[in-house]
């Protein structure tokens, strides 16, 4: 049970300073200096919790990387099933904490994923869960690598390496989708901001979790561990 609740405290901190950081920045595709703040707010969260929990749990904070770690036989079924539920209560206590900060200092949202307008209207939504599979496609894949054992010393920097590749992804991502890359941190924000948001949730929980499965398949093929 201790791994379970910290997966889920480690999903509010994420949830909580990430999206707090977009809504605090005001986080705008046309304002690059918010953009950066935001996807540093992301990886820095992630680094935060990879040396506070990762002895733990492993630092998941991510149904989509506990997904690539159970098809590659990191993780056992049950413990699949109890990270993603905790990971899901995690994602929705830290935007509840963030929704009662926003609502009671009269600020807008929580951060919530959804698609995004650019100059020629709005993502389709095709176009944003194929952005979405991708990069979680991506980040997943560096997870599996920098944790593997074939990695030897590297592996104790395993939280920067995962952190900052988080934030390349949100560099790149934030275009399209804000980024998810993670259907917990999407899932919360969206219930309490609704509207398009919560219509548009299915592109935040598909897409990773495919882009999950694509990553366990690449690193099957290309993993040399016997």
């Amino acid at each position: 049970m201790k791994k379970y609740l910290a997966e889920m405290f480690g999903t509010m901190v994420l949830v909580l300073m990430g999206c707090g950081a977009a809504v605090s920045l005001g986080c705008d595709n046309g304002n690059a200096a918010t953009v950066v703040g935001t996807a540093f707010a992301f990886g820095l969260a992630v680094v935060a919790m990879a040396y506070t929990i990762g002895g733990i749990s492993g630092c998941h904070i991510n149904p989509a990387i506990t997904l690539g770690c159970f098809l590659t036989g990191r993780i056992s079924g049950k413990d699949t099933g109890m990270y993603m539920l905790f990971q899901f209560i995690g994602g929705i206590l830290g935007a509840a904490i963030l929704y009662a900060l926003t609502t009671s200092s009269g600020l807008v949202g929580t951060g919530a994923n959804d698609l995004q307008v650019n100059g020629a209207g709005t993502i389709p939504a095709m176009g944003g869960l194929l952005a979405e599979i991708v990069f979680t496609c991506v980040f997943v894949l560096v997870v599996l690598g920098a944790t593997a054992k074939a990695n030897g010393a590297t592996g104790k920097l395993a939280g920067l390496a995962i952190g900052l590749s988080l934030v390349l992804v949100h560099l790149c991502c934030i275009r399209y989708t804000g980024t998810s890359v993670n259907p917990a941190r999407s899932f919360g924000p969206a219930l309490f901001q609704g509207g398009t948001a919560l219509s548009n949730l299915w592109i935040f929980i598909v897409g990773p979790f495919v882009g999950g499965a694509l990553a366990a398949c690449i690193w099957k093929v290309i993993d040399t561990e016997k």
